[in-house]
Order: structure tokens, then C-alpha cells, then sequence
């Protein structure tokens, strides 16, 4: 049985965590931790749990957890990923905009440690494959941009998973035609450049959750790569799917893509 804490339990992405681990055979919630809800039973959000909401991480050593989640923010996740790394916790994490810096910061800290990470833009198997289908993609065509919808409570932007789409298809081909823009009437129409190749647009309306689409283009056809999330539901398989197999990956490892043998 591994013993599973979640970092942010209270919020969305937490409680649905905090459901798919009470749910999924051979894990245990053992630990929820949320500082914003501290004292609270996980029981408001997930009934028939009778969990207490604690304010730090130290509970996850009270309660023997073999793995942290976490989806927080981004300062939040830099010290929670730090502290398991320094206390032999295994960590998978869905909090996005880690810095290059950031990232050798973990990796470091986690050779050094009995534990390791996994650092993952998106949890849904099909936004992974949709990326790799991007990257693959890639170098056939000239020209190519992203369109990422989200719920309108999303405070960055463009998504994490936009991000490492363009990064992806940036490495996979450098050979993309010009912009041929001369005159923004309005700005930021043009979207923003990712990895000095491809062009993201970042959508933001209630209703939403995440979705992305890929639009690749050369002479006489274009391609249209599109994943939907209508629920947080969809991230959980990948999530637990994580969980299971952390103990297998040595040091840091970013995406999902190793454990679906992509």
C-alpha cells in the first residue's frame, strides 16, 4: 500500500487528488495539507473522509506518507518540493512555470536525496500524446501556432502545457517561416512567442476547464491537433498512474512521457 499526501488538498485540483487516491486500489490518503483550510476535515469537500486538513508539511511525516502531490502555486511548490527532496519523500507535481533554474535546483536536490520527483506540464493522457503528436508533427510544416483555452480563473498565462508544446516542436524543427505581420492594431493580437519559434494565444472563459489546439500549416494543407479537459477528472488517471511508479524513476523526471513508453 503507498501512503499518499496532497500539498493544496483544499483547492479544486487538491480535492480531486485527494478523491482519485481514495479511490484507486493500492493507495492510501493518509495526509492533506492546506494552510487556507487548516483544521477543517477533508469530510466538507470529500464526504465519508474524515481527514483533518493540516497547515504543514510535517504532517506527512506524522502520518508515514511515502508520496507527496502537489498542485499549489508556484512559491508554495518550490519550498514543498525542497522539503521532500530533504526528507525522503517522493513528489509528483502538477504546479507549472518552474524556472530553468528552478529545475536544476530540484534535480540537484533530489540526486542527493533517497527520494524522487516528477514534474509534469499536464496529467491527461491525451494532452501528453497530443504534444508528442505536436513535436512529431513539427518538422513537416513551416508555420504553426497554439491555442490554449482555460477557465477563467487561471491566473498565468500562456498554460504550462502550451509552453512545452512550442519548447517541444521548437526543438523538434528550427526551420519556421517569418511572422509576416508589419502593423498590430491591437496589441498582443499577435500572441506571445514561446522558444523564439511559435506563437501562443491564451483564451480565458468561465465554463471552461483546458483545452489546447495546435495549428500547423505548409503549402496547400494544414493540421489541427486539438485535446479537451471537460473535467478535472481527466488528469487523475495520469496522476495516479504517477504515484504508482515514482519509486521506479530515479532523480527528477519531467512529463508523463517515460511511463507511457513515449
Amino acid at each position: 500500500m503507498t501512503r499518499v499526501g496532497v500539498f493544496g488538498a483544499a483547492g479544486r485540483m487538491g480535492q480531486a487528488v485527494c478523491s482519485a487516491v481514495i479511490e484507486a486500489d493500492g493507495l492510501e490518503l493518509v495526509a492533506a495539507i492546506d494552510p487556507a483550510a487548516a483544521g477543517r476535515s477533508i469530510g466538507e469537500y470529500l464526504p465519508g473522509s474524515q481527514l483533518t486538513i493540516a497547515n504543514s508539511a510535517q504532517a506527512l511525516l506524522d502520518a508515514g506518507a511515502d508520496v507527496a502531490v502537489d498542485f499549489t502555486v508556484l512559491e508554495a511548490a518550490r519550498t514543498n518540493l525542497q522539503w521532500c527532496a530533504a526528507n525522503g519523500l517522493h513528489a509528483v507535481v502538477g504546479t507549472t512555470g518552474f524556472s530553468e533554474e528552478d529545475l536544476a535546483g530540484f534535480t540537484k536536490a533530489f540526486e542527493a536525496s533517497s527520494a524522487n520527483a516528477l514534474i509534469a506540464a499536464n496529467f491527461a493522457i491525451g494532452a501528453v500524446l497530443m504534444m508528442r503528436f505536436a513535436e512529431l508533427a513539427a518538422p513537416w510544416f513551416e508555420t504553426a501556432e497554439i491555442i490554449e483555452l482555460h477557465h477563467d480563473a487561471k491566473a498565468d498565462a500562456p498554460s504550462g502545457t502550451a509552453v512545452v508544446t512550442a519548447q517541444r516542436m521548437a526543438l523538434a524543427s528550427g526551420e519556421w517561416a517569418p511572422d509576416p505581420t508589419q502593423t498590430v492594431i491591437a496589441e498582443g493580437a499577435r500572441g506571445g512567442l514561446v522558444a523564439d519559434a511559435i506563437r501562443v494565444h491564451s483564451v480565458r472563459l468561465r465554463g471552461l476547464v483546458a483545452h489546447q489546439e495546435v495549428l500547423l500549416g505548409t503549402t496547400g494543407q494544414s493540421l489541427s491537433i486539438r485535446h479537451d479537459s471537460y473535467d478535472r477528472s481527466s488528469f487523475m488517471p495520469g496522476v495516479v498512474l504517477a504515484v504508482r511508479e515514482i519509486a521506479n524513476l530515479p532523480g527528477l523526471t519531467l512529463g508523463l512521457d517515460s511511463l507511457l513508453g513515449l
